[in-house]
């Protein structure tokens, strides 16, 4: 596959010497015009990797550039192991990509997988070349998403920030939603391999989805402060409890209950492939709109 037209393609080689150059592919080989050309920023980690072969697979959509600051010069195909390298060096200068991608008029979407003080900054980049973005890192915070929202309501341009891109755990969420006005009691139990910031963003999405929906959840419970119990996560008394142990999956348990009853919703992650359907669909749905929309279950 060939993300840049030959000649956009050569000067990003040439601009790498310790890359063996090699011969361009014809242009009448490269796919049709009428493909999302995607970029990824943040290609050489692991959910960028996956994402580059995702994309590579999917129709109507081809990888046209890959930024990182490690593997800088390594084409991205050969860093992902695919078959055949995609002629795409990993670059890390992400205005260099966009403008020559821009040169070829086409349909872009830039991929974010970067961290919280980078988000602002390659969404005004991409922005400014006429791509929309894909935002998912963990951890970016609110006060980020509502300048960014101002930023391309007035821009006129189109940005999903996804706090998750499981499509998983947007069926659990949605699940919750519709047991909350059911059960008066819930609470969360999630499980991670590594320490991170607790609880996590999943969690709290879920906790504060709970919230406002005219439920006061707990209530025999709501006085105690002992940490046993776990943290009060919003606003209606919804408490989260963390694990965390080396081999156990990132999985996410409520459990709903009353007198005699047990509801019990839970979804596992098992490998970072289990995004990639949710990112396809964010990048489908990205390109038509003209606004900051917060979370990929408003396209499901």
């Amino acid at each position: 596959m060939v993300a840049l037209s030959c000649q956009s393609h050569f000067i990003i080689y040439k601009n790498f010497r310790h890359v063996k150059s090699r011969p361009c592919i014809s242009c009448a080989m490269q796919p049709s015009q009428s493909n999302i050309k995607v970029v990824i920023n943040g290609a050489a980690k692991e959910i960028g990797r996956a994402a580059v072969v995702a994309v590579t697979n999917a129709r109507g959509m081809e990888v046209a550039g890959a930024v990182d600051s490690h593997l800088v010069g390594q084409d991205i195909g050969e860093v992902c192991d695919m078959e055949e390298p995609l002629e795409i060096p990993i670059i890390n200068d992400l205005t260099m990509i966009l403008g020559s991608i821009s040169q070829l008029k086409a349909t872009a979407v830039v991929v974010d997988f970067t961290d919280p003080s980078k988000v602002y900054d390659n969404v005004k980049q991409a922005t400014a070349f006429g791509m929309n973005s894909v935002v998912y890192v963990p951890r970016i915070k609110q006060d980020t998403v509502m300048a960014l929202s101002a930023f391309c309501e007035k821009a006129s341009m189109g940005c999903l920030v996804a706090p998750t891109l499981s499509i998983g755990s947007i069926l659990l969420q949605q699940a919750a939603i519709q047991a909350s006005f059911h059960f008066k009691n819930v609470e969360i139990v999630e499980s991670r391999s590594n320490p991170g910031d607790f609880p996590s963003q999943a969690a709290v999405q879920i906790a504060n989805n709970l919230s406002g929906l005219g439920q006061i959840y707990n209530k025999d419970d709501l006085s105690t402060d002992s940490t046993a119990r776990g943290q009060v996560v919003g606003e209606d008394g919804v408490r989260v409890h963390s694990l965390v142990l080396p081999g156990l999956p990132s999985s996410t348990t409520l459990y709903f209950s009353r007198p005699g009853e047990v509801y019990t919703l839970k979804h596992d992650v098992t490998d970072v492939q289990s995004l990639m359907p949710g990112l396809i669909l964010a990048i489908r749905k990205v390109v038509r709109l003209k606004n900051l929309v917060y979370g990929l279950e408003k396209f499901m």
